[in-house]
């Protein structure tokens, strides 16, 4: 199986840049990403962003990973 996180785009320079998750920054590559620019939301996948994504669906889906985060530091 194969995951793709939706991460915030806090870097760029030309093809590579800084994404956050969690309070996590990892570098990404951004060759597949048309204009990439600071505050976009992307898929990361196998350290590639891959697709934009919308910032209110990005929101809604980081939002739930949060609540698995808090589901699993409560021993559920």
């Amino acid at each position: 199986m194969c995951w793709a996180v939706p991460v915030k785009l806090v870097e760029v320079d030309g093809e590579k840049g800084v994404v956050e998750f969690s309070g996590t920054r990892r570098d990404v590559g951004l060759h597949f990403i048309a204009d990439p620019a600071v505050g976009d939301y992307v898929l990361l996948h196998a350290g590639f962003a891959i697709q934009k994504l919308d910032p209110q669906e990005a929101e809604t889906t980081l939002g739930l990973w949060n609540e698995m985060e808090e589901l699993k530091s409560d021993g559920l």
